[in-house]
């Protein structure tokens, strides 16, 4: 029965300040890194054995890979990049302080823009102040300017079904991505409502193993780090 595991990215410098990331590349803080190396540990310590490893293009989660992957002893497995599995782009938030935006449009209308499923922040007017969203990873790419969790879902559901899914019959999957991104494979996965999948938080650099029939219906789910686990949606 294949394994999937999925691991967000340990925590980033706009993380600890408090910032909207979204597509924006920041680094990983001396914590995240450390996150990213206990992933690895823990991988080992439970028996498993990716055949292969998916990441985006933004540093952050490469980083966490790459930091897992060496811990694990297995920086050499094969290791396919792409986009899709970028974080939500946050639009109009993108690098704003998030206390700071909650005192300036309300607490509720910040919430509904973090939280909601299907409704974006503002599109972001100026991705020049950002270069990295404009740099030459993106190159031929139609790069948004806002993204709901809904709009996340449908980059990453077809990524998940064309590429993913058939590297599944080969082999146990790594996915080292973000926040979004990753509750939209859960949400796919377990089969989350659109109204629970808000609730769903994954923490950062903390595996969580996932169980899988052959027709890829979860059998079983549990995070490897229990002290730092989260709920996890039922299936």
């Amino acid at each position: 029965m294949p394994k999937l595991c999925l691991i967000r990215h340990g925590q980033s410098q706009w993380n600890l300040e408090n910032r909207f990331t979204g597509w924006v590349d920041v680094p990983l803080t001396e914590k995240g890194e450390a996150e990213a190396r206990r992933a690895g540990e823990l991988m080992v310590e439970a028996g498993f054995e990716p055949a292969r490893a998916f990441t985006s293009v933004q540093t952050r989660a490469i980083k966490t890979l790459n930091l897992a992957l060496e811990s694990a002893g297995i920086l050499w497995l094969p290791t396919t990049k792409d986009y899709r599995l970028n974080e939500r782009h946050y639009g109009g938030l993108t690098g704003l302080d998030k206390a700071e935006t909650a005192e300036k449009h309300g607490k509720e209308q910040v919430h509904i823009w973090r939280r909601s499923y299907d409704i974006p922040p503002p599109p972001l007017d100026d991705s020049s102040a950002f270069p990295s969203l404009t740099d030459r990873r993106y190159a031929g790419i139609d790069v948004p300017k806002t993204e709901s969790l809904k709009i996340t879902l449908e980059r990453v559901q077809p990524y998940w079904e064309a590429e993913m899914v058939p590297a599944l019959k080969s082999g146990d999957l790594l996915v080292a991505a973000h926040g979004n991104s990753l509750r939209a494979l859960v949400k796919l996965l377990f089969g989350v409502s659109d109204e629970d999948i808000t609730g769903v938080e994954i923490p950062t650099g903390n595996p969580l193993m996932i169980d899988l029939d052959d027709a890829l219906n979860v059998t079983a789910a549990r995070y490897l780090d229990e002290a730092r686990a989260t709920d996890l949606p039922s299936f």
